[in-house]
């Protein structure tokens, strides 16, 4: 662009030529409240949002309640509906009266004076530190915090109410026995046939070559028809076969394995995330959360990750057909080890 063409484009006496002559417009006039002008105007804005504080803490009671008025009867999807529904709509009420009473307080009672306040990169003064502290005992001042004990309390009790249904809720899913009762035993019984997973065919010796790895379930799994997801997820296994000269078999656990073949529940004893990925070359399994790995050539010891424990090992054998079958159930709870064990 010429500077003829330059000079034509911006006039000289525009604002943007001249940036210095923009003038500061200031804050609009601040606009008085009612609560501002009336005392008794303020006491009550004041016990309404304490009511909405309450209000917030009784529906968080009731969605406590009402999470036990309409429980949730297994196979009947009109009772899932009713508790998700009521709960939920009281819980939902909680919130919103809490927010409410929240704007409220902050529209109507807290002071709102506009205002411009520089930011220093470094340190300012003891002058400057002092006045800040000065300005938070303001705030404390304006906003009532201090002062205004029925709103403080009916807020902090609503606060604390809002975790109780979740805490009732989350409890409710843990079992009726310990943890460590529930996966101590699966449906793996002495002679039970390993079977694929999902299809659930038989597996035969012959058919697990060395450096192959086998998802498998149990054969009776397919015969369960309540808690079928349950049962899979803990008696869940994998199969593998190393050369016979590569496994470091402990004395009592020699019998464990057939001819290279071993099989361990894939139930990560970090977390209970599954571990499906298996090393041919290191013989290591991998679980894929955490990064926890298990070396099977040594009875699946935990060689890196945050895993506490080895992975179960599930005795096997061969049948007169020449299937794998299982010796017996685990030997030792299935699972993530963070829960309390006998061993």
């Amino acid at each position: 662009m010429s500077e003829k063409n330059s000079e034509l484009s911006i006039p000289s006496g525009s604002a943007i030529a001249r940036p210095d002559r923009i003038q500061n417009p200031g804050f609009e006039p601040e606009h008085t409240r009612v609560t501002d002008e009336s005392e008794k105007r303020m006491r009550g804005a004041e016990r309404g949002i304490s009511l909405l504080f309450m209000l917030s803490g009784f529906m968080t009671a009731a969605a406590t309640a009402l999470y036990f008025i309409f429980p949730i009867v297994p196979g009947d999807l009109s009772s899932t509906r009713n508790n998700n529904m009521f709960v939920g709509l009281a819980i939902a009420a909680g919130l919103l009266f809490l927010g409410i009473g929240a704007v409220h307080w902050a529209k109507a009672l807290m002071h709102g004076h506009e205002l411009v306040e520089e930011r220093h990169p470094t340190r300012g003064d003891d002058a400057t530190r002092a006045r800040a502290v000065e300005i938070f005992q303001e705030a404390n001042k304006e906003s009532g915090w201090t002062r205004r004990k029925l709103l403080r309390n009916s807020l902090i009790g609503a606060l604390v109410a809002i975790p109780i249904p979740a805490v009732a809720m989350f409890r409710d899913l843990a079992p009726g026995n310990t943890p460590e009762e529930v996966l101590k035993h699966t449906i793996w019984a002495k002679g039970v046939r390993l079977t694929r997973d999902p299809n659930g065919v038989p597996i035969k010796a012959s058919e697990v070559t060395i450096g192959s790895a086998f998802h498998v379930i149990p054969e009776n799994l397919l015969e369960v028809e309540e808690g079928f997801l349950n049962e899979k997820a803990k008696a869940a296994v994998l199969l593998m076969r190393l050369p016979q000269e590569s496994l470091n078999e402990a004395d009592d656990r020699t019998s464990w394995s057939y001819d290279g073949i071993v099989a361990y529940s894939k139930i990560c004893t970090h977390v209970g995330c599954p571990v499906a990925l298996y090393e041919q070359q290191t013989h290591h399994l991998l679980c894929p959360c955490h990064q926890s790995q298990f070396d099977v050539a040594n009875h699946c010891a935990v060689i890196f990750g945050p895993a506490a424990r080895a992975l179960p090992q599930l005795p096997i054998t061969i049948d007169d057909e020449g299937y794998l079958v299982a010796q017996s159930d685990f030997l030792e709870p299935v699972g993530p080890s963070y829960w309390e064990r006998v061993r």
